[in-house]
C-alpha cells in the first residue's frame, strides 16, 4: 500500500523550533513516496551540498547538522526525524549559530536518500499523463532530454575512455588500490594505446617469413609468441607513457576543452607528481622491454616516439598547424616497430637497425607506416570539425579553425592516398592480389565521405559521416591485409589437403642459396652452411 507524507507540518514543527518563522520560507510542500521511506533500507537525512552529485551513506553519514548515527534508533526513521533535526537546529541556535545559516540549513535538509538511488528523490506533483506514461516510453524520453542538452561534441563523437574511467575512478574510496590503477590507466588513453598496439602486432604478423624459417625446414617457430608479448606490452608502456606527459603538460588547457575536461589531472583525481612518476615509470619498463624483450631498435623507436609526441608534438600545438603533420607521423612509427621486431628475428647479419629498417625486405613495414601516416588526416580532421570552437578558444593551432577550406582539402587528398598504398602493400608481396578488391571497396567508402566533407565543409552531416567512416576503415583494412597475406592461404591449402611435398622441394631448393648468401665472407658461417646443406642431401 503507497502512502504519500507531507512534509508541510515537519517543517512548521522546524520553523517553531527556531522562534524565527519569517526567517524559513517553504514556497511548496514536498512530496515522498513511501517507498522510499520504509522497506528494503533504512532513511538517512543528509544536507546537500550545492556541487553535489552522488553520496556514500554509510553508518557514519550526518543527520542533520549536528546529529551522528551511532546504532540504529527509531528516531532515524521518516516519522521521527523531523523533530530530531528541529532539536539539532535549536541547540546550535543556542550556542550561537548564525540564524541566517541556519535557516538555510533548514531549506537544504529533509531529502531523502536511499543507497543505490538519486541523492535527491522528492516526488513532486506530476502530470497525470507523465504518471502513467509506461516504462520505456520514459526511458525514451529521458534519452531524448539528455541527447537535446549534450554539447556539440557530446552529440558528434563517441564516449572518451579517459574521461569514462576519470568518472569511475571518482566514485571510488579516496586512497583504495582500485581507484589509482583506474585513475592511472585513464592516463593512459587505453582506448588510443590499444588501436597503436593494434598497428604494432598487424605489421609483425604481416612481416614475409623467408624460406628457410618456414616450420616445413626448421622445427622451431619462425616467429616467437614471447617476442609478440615483449612488443604489445612494451608498445603499450610507451604510449601510456607519451599520454601521460601530454596531459601533465596541459591540464588548463584541457579544462576549456568538452571532451578533455573530465581528465584526471583536470578534475584532481590525481597529483602532477603522481602522474610525472606513472609517466616515467611506464616510460622506463616500455622501452626497457622492448630492449630486452625484442631488439634495440625496436627499444629506440619506441623511446622515440615518447619524445616525439610529449615534448615536439604537444607544445607544437598551440604553435602551428604544422602540428598535425607531426601527430600522424608519430602515428606512423609503431606498425615499423612491428616490422622490426619481426625482421629481427629473421636477420642473416649482425640485426643492426640498417638492416632492420633500410634492407630489401624492410619496404613492406614502411609501406605499413605510410598507411597509419595518411589515415590519420581524414579521422582527425573530421574530428576536431564540432569543437573547432574550443580548439580555437584554448589557443590550439588547427587547421579545422584557421583554414576550413585546406582541413577539407588535406582529408580528402590523404583518404585518396590509401588507394597506391594498398596497392603497394600488395605489389611488393606483402598481400596477395586480391587486397587490392577488398580493399578499394573500404577506401572509396572514405573517399566519398572525404568529398562530402570537403564539398560541405563539415555541415550537412558531412564531418560525423567521415569520422565514422575513417574510424571502421582503419581496423577493416588491416584485417584485411591479415587475411590477404602473400601465401597464407596457399599453406592452408596444402596443411588441410596433406601436400607438403612440393612445399618441401622449394624449400629445399631456394634454402642453398640463402643460406650461402647468409654465411658472406665468415669461415665460420660457411662451414655451418656446407654442413646444413649436407645433412639436407
Amino acid at each position: 500500500m503507497r502512502e504519500i507524507i507531507l512534509l508541510k507540518l515537519g517543517a512548521q514543527m522546524i520553523k517553531e523550533q527556531y522562534h524565527h518563522p519569517e526567517e524559513v520560507k517553504i514556497e511548496r510542500p514536498f512530496v515522498y513516496d513511501m517507498n522510499f521511506v520504509i522497506g528494503r533500507y533504512v532513511v538517512r537525512y543528509f544536507i546537500l551540498k550545492p556541487d553535489s552529485t552522488r553520496h556514500d551513506f554509510r553508518r557514519h553519514d550526518i543527520i542533520g547538522p549536528a546529529l551522528k548515527v551511532q546504532k540504529w534508533r527509531r528516531e532515524y526513521f521518516f516519522p521521527n526525524a523531523a523533530p530530531g533535526i528541529a532539536q539539532a537546529n535549536s541547540a546550535r541556535i543556542k550556542k550561537g549559530v548564525d540564524n541566517s545559516d541556519a535557516a538555510k540549513l533548514i531549506q537544504d535538509v529533509t531529502f531523502l536518500a536511499t543507497p543505490g538511488l538519486s541523492p535527491l528523490r522528492p516526488v513532486t506533483f506530476e502530470d497525470p499523463v507523465q504518471s502513467s506514461e509506461p516504462p520505456h516510453r520514459r526511458r525514451k524520453r529521458l534519452k531524448e532530454e539528455a541527447a537535446a542538452a549534450a554539447s556539440p561534441a557530446e552529440k558528434f563523437l563517441p564516449s572518451n575512455s579517459s574521461s569514462n574511467l576519470s568518472n569511475l575512478s571518482s566514485t571510488l574510496p579516496a586512497r583504495s588500490l582500485r581507484r589509482l590503477l583506474t585513475t592511472c590507466l585513464s592516463l593512459s588513453k587505453p582506448r588510443l594505446s590499444f588501436l597503436i598496439v593494434l598497428t604494432t602486432a598487424t605489421a609483425y604478423s604481416l612481416y614475409p617469413v623467408p624460406t628457410l624459417l618456414l616450420p616445413t625446414t626448421t622445427i622451431s617457430p619462425s616467429l616467437s609468441a614471447l617476442t609478440m608479448v615483449f612488443l604489445t606490452s612494451g608498445t603499450f608502456l610507451c604510449c601510456a607513457s607519451a599520454n601521460a606527459l601530454n596531459m601533465l603538460i596541459e591540464p588548463k588547457y584541457d579544462a576549456q576543452m568538452s571532451r578533455t575536461r573530465n581528465r584526471p589531472l583536470v578534475r584532481g583525481l590525481i597529483g602532477k607528481r603522481g602522474a610525472l612518476v606513472f609517466a616515467g615509470l611506464a616510460g622506463i619498463l616500455g622501452v626497457g622491454g622492448l630492449w630486452f624483450g625484442v631488439n634495440p631498435t625496436v627499444a629506440f623507436l619506441g623511446g622515440l616516439n615518447i619524445a616525439l609526441y610529449a615534448g615536439v608534438y604537444t607544445p607544437m600545438k598551440r604553435i602551428s598547424v604544422v602540428n598535425t603533420w607531426v601527430g600522424a607521423l608519430v602515428g606512423g612509427i609503431p606498425p615499423l616497430m612491428g616490422w622490426a621486431a619481426a625482421a629481427g628475428q629473421s636477420a642473416t647479419d649482425s640485426g643492426a637497425w640498417t638492416e632492420l629498417l633500410f634492407s630489401e625486405n624492410s619496404i613492406g613495414g614502411w609501406v605499413i607506416a605510410a598507411l597509419l601516416y595518411a589515415w590519420q588526416f581524414p579521422h582527425f580532421n573530421s574530428l576536431s570539425w564540432p569543437i573547432r570552437e574550443e580548439y580555437k578558444k584554448a589557443g590550439y593551432r588547427m587547421l579545422v579553425w584557421t583554414n576550413s577550406r585546406m582541413n577539407g582539402r588535406v582529408a580528402l587528398r590523404y583518404a585518396i592516398m590509401c588507394f597506391p598504398i594498398c596497392f603497394g602493400l600488395s605489389w611488393f608481396q606483402v598481400t596477395d592480389q586480391g587486397f587490392l578488391l577488398t580493399s578499394s571497396v573500404v577506401n572509396a567508402w572514405m573517399v566519398r565521405e572525404a568529398w562530402r566533407f570537403w564539398r560541405n565543409e563539415g555541415h550537412k552531416g558531412s564531418a560525423r559521416g567521415l569520422f565514422w567512416a575513417s574510424v571502421w576503415h582503419l581496423p577493416v583494412v588491416l584485417v584485411l591485409a591479415m587475411v590477404h597475406k602473400n601465401k597464407l592461404w596457399q599453406g592452408i591449402w596444402r596443411s588441410a589437403t596433406g601436400d607438403t611435398e612440393d612445399e618441401e622441394n622449394t624449400a629445399s631448393e631456394t634454402a642453398d642459396p640463402q643460406l650461402i648468401m647468409a654465411a658472406g665472407d665468415n669461415p665460420i658461417r660457411l662451414a655451418k652452411a656446407a654442413a646444413a646443406i649436407e645433412g639436407r642431401l
